[in-house]
């Protein structure tokens, strides 16, 4: 099921491969952790390259983990799983999260459940879209 419609038309079902992608490297000991602003604002750096919208504001980001230990687990979904880029967008979200000061490991994974609708979109995302 495809929550924009049938992207080929073909009414095939789309392949629901779990992505996933892990960047970064275990903190040291002390080291001070990385805020969840600053981890969402990194997230906000990434765009679907298909929507002028950051993937934060898009509602994709479902959980952030942040771990004592600087770990950091992110579950995400895309806007339809036939997405071209659903193979790199985990590792763009880990890359961008992972440059940030205070992470150890960054690990992403993508889920087709919860299916994303355009209601899990922040205002400013709707508003830039046009969707008022």
């Amino acid at each position: 099921m495809y929550p924009m419609g049938d992207p080929y038309g073909d009414g095939a079902q789309p392949d629901m491969t779990e992505y996933k992608a892990s960047e970064g490297e275990p903190l040291p000991n002390g080291e001070k952790v990385a805020t969840e602003e600053q981890v969402v604002e990194a997230m906000r750096t990434v765009y679907d390259p298909e929507i002028p919208v950051n993937i934060y504001d898009l509602g994709l980001i479902y959980t952030n983990d942040i771990a004592e230990n600087g770990n950091i687990d992110i579950t995400m979904s895309l806007t339809a799983p036939g997405c071209p880029v659903a193979g790199e967008m985990p590792g763009m979200v880990a890359r961008a999260v992972s440059g940030i000061e205070g992470t150890g490991v960054v690990e992403v994974k993508i889920v087709w459940e919860p299916e994303w609708t355009p209601e899990l979109m922040s205002e400013d995302a709707k508003l830039a879209l046009g969707m008022f």
